[in-house]
């Protein structure tokens, strides 16, 4: 297939730009076959059955977009793709010129400095623990799309209630309709919910830029499948329902020929696209994604692209809330 085949006509109104006060009050486009039910989130609970596995991505979402000025005295915007270690970090700088290793920039009085250059990525060591010094002088890295300052509201609820793993710069965002209280019914209705953990990067983000789909590269992504998750994927009597397409690459990225999902880490850089052959998960919940993403493309492999853009343009005329703090859909593997 080609990149064009996933473009959709995008109202700019219906971008969600702030989340909902309640975060079950969202909409939930059901997909049944080549029908769609429009219901709320919280219906979820109907939807799912006592034998599923809900599994998640418990990533947390760091604190990872800086202010800067350069050693020169230019002005330099930071967003740290993916922390290194203790005190250095894969960053993505927007500057007027290239950056040369030793260069330093100047983050609230402390210096954080140029190491090499990767890519399209620069490599920064910081003066002290990366995690301390974002949280100290760092904002929520809202997705381009929502083109307004991050605020106190957006360090909550861009951020799922379980996440516990730092290291995410965007969020699973299929799981921000989740709240407590709807976890524990779904607990009480007999369904297991297990997690895994993707720390999602920026790259999410980039457009794919070739319309050949084969020629696309995706980004690496750090994940880690517990030993419980794996037993519980692999011991499952009923559905594996992933919640966002991060669950979904993790799991397929972790299973064998036979689907057998494997305990430990590693890192992926799959590209699921119409024709992938699934072998672990059974349903999804996902939020609505942008025009001719890789995210759309997961999603129309998942459940038919056919039945899935037909889903969109019915999403588009009932007026649905998209992308990151909007609404969400639940469908099965085609």
């Amino acid at each position: 297939m080609r990149r064009s085949d996933f473009s959709y006509h995008l109202p700019k109104h219906l971008v969600a730009r702030t989340p909902l006060p309640v975060r079950t009050d969202s909409r939930l486009l059901e997909l049944k076959g080549d029908a769609v039910a429009h219901r709320q989130f919280r219906e979820i609970l109907d939807l799912l059955r006592p034998d599923d596995l809900l599994v998640v991505n418990d990533t947390r979402v760091i604190k990872a977009r800086l202010r800067a000025v350069k050693d020169s005295g230019g002005r330099a915007e930071v967003l740290v793709e993916r922390i290194e270690d203790a005190d250095s970090a894969l960053c993505q700088v927007r500057v007027s010129k290239a950056l040369h290793p030793g260069r330093s920039l100047l983050v609230h009085g402390e210096n954080v400095t140029v190491i090499e250059r990767r890519g399209e990525f620069y490599l920064l060591r910081f003066p002290c623990d990366v995690l301390e010094f974002l949280d100290a002088h760092g904002s929520t890295p809202l997705p381009p799309y929502i083109s307004r300052p991050a605020n106190a509201e957006d360090e909550m609820r861009y951020q799922t209630v379980y996440g516990k793993h730092p290291g995410a710069v965007a969020a699973p965002t299929a799981g921000l309709h989740f709240d407590a209280a709807l976890l524990r019914a779904i607990g009480d209705k007999g369904v297991a919910v297990t997690a895994v953990t993707l720390h999602v990067g920026a790259g999410t983000f980039q457009p794919v830029r070739t319309e050949d789909l084969s020629e696309h590269r995706m980004h690496e992504e750090h994940y880690e499948v517990p030993e419980a998750t794996a037993k519980a994927v692999n011991g499952c009597g009923g559905r594996v329902v992933a919640v966002g397409t991060t669950v979904v690459r993790t799991l397929e990225s972790a299973a064998d020929d036979d689907g057998e999902v494997r305990t430990g880490s590693g890192e992926t850089d799959l590209f699921i696209a119409p024709g992938y052959e699934f072998r672990v998960v059974d349903a999804l919940v996902t939020n609505f994604h942008l025009p001719q993403s890789t995210l759309l493309m997961l999603v129309s492999a998942f459940a038919g692209h056919a039945r899935i853009m037909r889903a969109y343009a019915e999403a588009v005329r009932e007026e649905y809330r998209l992308f990151s703090y909007g609404d969400a859909m639940f469908c099965e593997r085609a």
